[in-house]
């Protein structure tokens, strides 16, 4: 399974409308390669370098596997979304206090769809998705405090 974007290459800064203080729109994501017997998708980015600890910014499962990108602002239908370390259902953009942050995209192909509530944490994630899990792809991009 690959996972890329036409908005920043893996390893390199995110466009800074993806910013919390700026536009705190998600990337434009590319799937492809999704393996057989795929029921459905789920998404988490997380902050590794947060000065607290990995710092979950998007939560999203129940993505159909023929899904081929998530654009800015935009998920099927089906999707859901979890509760974020902002506290909210929905993207959150970089926001790091100082220096550059890595921000790791990571996303799951699974063979069920997950029977969890809308609101769900990553801890909940996580649970319903242990087992499931038929492959992962990652996609990493950074984003400096206060500039590019």
């Amino acid at each position: 399974m690959k996972l890329s974007s036409p908005s920043f290459s893996d390893g390199h800064p995110l466009p800074r409308a993806c910013g919390y203080r700026e536009e705190n729109q998600n990337p434009e994501l590319r799937i492809s390669r999704v393996p057989g017997g795929t029921r459905s998708l789920a998404l988490i980015m997380e902050d590794p370098d947060a000065p607290g600890g990995t710092f979950v910014h998007w939560l999203v499962w129940n993505l159909p596997p023929t899904t081929v990108k998530l654009l800015p602002g935009k998920l099927p239908s089906e999707a859901r979304t979890g509760r974020n370390d902002f506290g909210n259902d929905r993207y959150d953009g970089p926001a790091p206090p100082s220096g550059t942050h890595r921000y790791f995209f990571r996303l799951f192909a699974l063979d069920e769809r997950l029977a969890l509530a809308p609101g769900a944490g990553r801890r909940e994630l996580e649970e319903a998705m242990r087992g499931h899990v038929l492959d992962e792809a990652s996609l990493m991009g950074t984003f400096a405090a206060g500039g590019s």
